[in-house]
């Protein structure tokens, strides 16, 4: 099925909403629904409010929506701290809780999957729903690993020393933010290249020019791991709807969504023809399973209960 674009706007209204003494970047559209709750949704690494432009559009001829920058990306403030999926949830509940003042549908991708992962999960008031696009995040390890390769074992503790020093770690940030690296990895990440515009690499530029990126970026390689998925899938209450991209090079998607499964066997799922970013290339059909769930599933739960 090949994928056609979406009419949107270049670039989406935002402002700024306080937190922990750093601005952060949000995007609201629609109108506030009597019977819907509202939809929250949560960019992946290196990605923004930006990413979620053409199911904005869409999406808000039917429900309130909102599109966050989390601490460390996009417009948001870049500040110099350990960043960590607790951080972000934290944030993520405040701002639902603040601004927002109603549970909501939170959908995130990638990085920003397993942030609202931990906020479902964790922080259970503040989320009616749940959506997940190629969902980040560890898995608890069931079996015994393999017997470590001596060599490849100190080769790999050698190449972790080098990017924990910042100058190697500021020199591969430099490398990985030029617009020829940026739209050589999309084409790697998106099915089709048509999909991979001037605007998309600019998104994703842009904000690697703030002051402070950088360290976010070093960040990565300081961060321990969070709470485990598995863990976090035992602690949700709420719907939970899965969206794979199957052509993900990232992500072995069948086999993670039988983990998904496993720890909580009364999801919905859906695996699509798309890459990584499957809610920005196959966006209408991303918004339509969106929108329905919603109706079909969110929607009955909230009245049973």
């Amino acid at each position: 099925m090949q994928a056609t674009p979406v009419a949107a706007k270049s670039s989406l209204p935002g402002q700024y909403w306080q937190w922990r003494g750093q601005s952060i970047y949000y995007v609201r559209a629609g109108q506030k629904h009597p019977q819907r709750p509202p939809l929250l949704f949560v960019h992946g690494f290196g990605g923004s409010t930006d990413h979620w432009r053409k199911n904005i559009a869409q999406l808000q001829e039917e429900f309130e929506v909102w599109a966050i920058d989390l601490l460390g990306f996009g417009r948001s403030a870049k500040p110099d701290l350990q960043y960590s999926g607790d951080l972000w949830r934290d944030q993520l509940y405040d701002f639902i809780t603040e601004e927002i003042g109603q549970p909501v549908v939170l959908a995130g991708n990638s990085l920003g999957g397993y942030s609202t992962l931990c906020v479902a999960a964790q922080r259970p008031s503040a989320a009616a729903g749940l959506v997940l696009l190629n969902c980040a995040g560890p898995f608890t390890e069931t079996t015994p690993p393999p017997p470590p390769n001596p060599l490849k074992q100190q080769f790999s503790q050698i190449a972790r020393s080098i990017f924990l020093q910042p100058w190697a770690s500021f020199l591969l940030f430099q490398y990985l933010r030029q617009p020829s690296t940026i739209r050589k990895t999309l084409l790697k990440v998106y099915l089709d290249p048509k999909m991979v515009t001037d605007q998309l690499v600019e998104d994703i530029y842009r904000p690697s020019c703030d002051k402070g990126a950088d360290r976010v970026f070093a960040s990565v390689f300081k961060t321990p791991q969070g709470e485990k998925n598995d863990i976090l899938l035992q602690q949700l209450q709420c719907p939970l709807l899965m969206l794979w991209g199957e052509g993900d090079p990232w992500m072995k998607v069948r086999e993670r969504g039988s983990k998904f499964r496993q720890y909580y066997p009364n999801l919905s799922e859906h695996y699509l023809q798309a890459g990584h970013c499957p809610h920005d290339e196959t966006p209408k059909q991303v918004n339509e399973l969106i929108r329905s769930w919603v109706e079909s599933t969110v929607l009955q739960q909230g009245q049973l209960e």
